[in-house]
């Protein structure tokens, strides 16, 4: 099966400038980024294919040799090695991803030297009520994670002595194979990619310069906070390794349904029940507030079921902001049940009572029914 022309791939034109082609680059690998794609072998072949596209067309004389000859003058016996390969200087598909990638994921995938690797970040779900998420709350949370080791100070090395450089790959923690114009990379066999080796390791943890141990964090919750959000705490997560700087801790919070009230973002909504007389002559009723109150709701004459009332600045605070949220009541009326001779009696005299303009909307339907079968 041919190879697709690089240019393509990228989407550039053939006179793209460096400019153009890292832009087209970057815009691809995002797309395609086995990250962004799991457990897609399609989407990770093109991204393999996009990195090797532009490995080749960002250096000026491997893009002349390809605008000539195109996917021969990479091919194993092309004659065209003394262009120099990746192997001689050239970058690999990872120094590439970092090259373009590296301020956008924070430098996240790097390693400091002395094999140091940033912390991992640490999750935890945290359920409250509706009440405390009106009110903002502060939270002990008692975490297990892992801490720097105190005996080696998170070297790893047992105390008195100290991490030696791999021999391996003289610290790096990578080793490069070169075949042909291009060169893969690789993790260390020999000291997984820390580019240090430690021959005599910490007793106490075992020379990963980490020990595990609860701790106990007070966090504080803000009012308005909704189901979902979460809370970063920055250098609450996992140690780094070998000193490098702790991971963070996330909050995933979770609300509990509540009693009486749904929420939708700051407004609270709820449905209160109303008799068929306070329906019919108007009234009011309350309901309770999550600030500790009462509202208190005027139901005008003649209300029907499902009238909705908003009662302005009763809802939920607005995250770190003064307004609030609305609450609407909606109403419902139940019909009378269990009734008594005598309530049977005025009820039965109330409809003898009663007209058209009593129930205009009973009316109006069945003036319609009426028409739809003709008379």
């Amino acid at each position: 099966m041919a190879k697709p022309d690089f240019y393509e791939l990228l989407g550039v034109s053939r006179d793209a400038d460096e400019k153009t082609l890292k832009s087209a680059f970057r815009k691809k690998a995002m797309e395609f980024h086995p990250d962004r794609n799991p457990g897609d072998a399609e989407a990770e072949q093109k991204f393999k294919a996009i990195n090797e596209a532009y490995e080749v067309l960002r250096d000026d004389q491997k893009r002349a040799a390809y605008d000539r000859f195109g996917h021969q003058a990479f091919e194993q016996g092309g004659g065209f090695g003394g262009f120099g390969g990746a192997g001689a200087g050239g970058a690999g598909m990872g120094d590439i991803f970092e090259e373009i990638f590296g301020e956008f994921m924070g430098g996240a995938r790097r390693r400091s030297p002395g094999g140091a690797q940033r912390g991992s970040d640490v999750r935890y779900n945290l359920e409250i009520t509706l009440e405390e998420a009106f009110e903002g709350k502060t939270v002990d949370l008692v975490l297990p994670v892992s801490t720097v080791c105190g005996t080696c100070s998170g070297s790893g090395a047992k105390p008195g002595t100290q991490p030696t450089t791999c021999g391996t790959c003289g610290g790096l923690g990578k080793v490069r194979m070169s075949q042909g114009f291009f060169a893969m990379e690789r993790t260390c066999p020999t000291c997984g990619g820390r580019g240090e080796v430690i021959k005599d390791p910490c007793e106490t943890c075992n020379g990963t310069g980490r020990v595990t141990e609860e701790r106990t964090l007070s966090v504080s919750i803000p009012a308005g906070i909704d189901d979902g959000n979460r809370i970063r705490v920055a250098g609450e997560g996992e140690a780094g390794v070998r000193g490098a700087p702790s991971g963070d801790l996330y909050i995933f919070v979770s609300i509990k349904p509540h009693a009486i009230f749904q929420r939708d973002g700051a407004d609270l909504f709820c449905r209160a029940p109303i008799s068929v007389v306070t329906a019919a002559l108007g009234g009011a009723f309350e309901v309770p507030a999550l600030d500790g109150g009462r509202a208190r709701v005027k139901v005008p004459e003649g209300t029907q079921t499902g009238k909705q009332f908003r009662l302005r600045g009763k809802g939920m605070p607005i995250l770190r902001q003064r307004d609030m949220g609305d609450m609407y009541v909606q109403v419902m009326v139940e019909t009378p049940q269990n009734l008594t001779k005598r309530q049977r009696e005025l009820l039965e005299a109330f409809e003898e009572e009663s007209g058209d303009h009593n129930h205009p909307e009973t009316s109006g339907f069945f003036s319609k029914v009426k028409d739809f079968f003709g008379g």
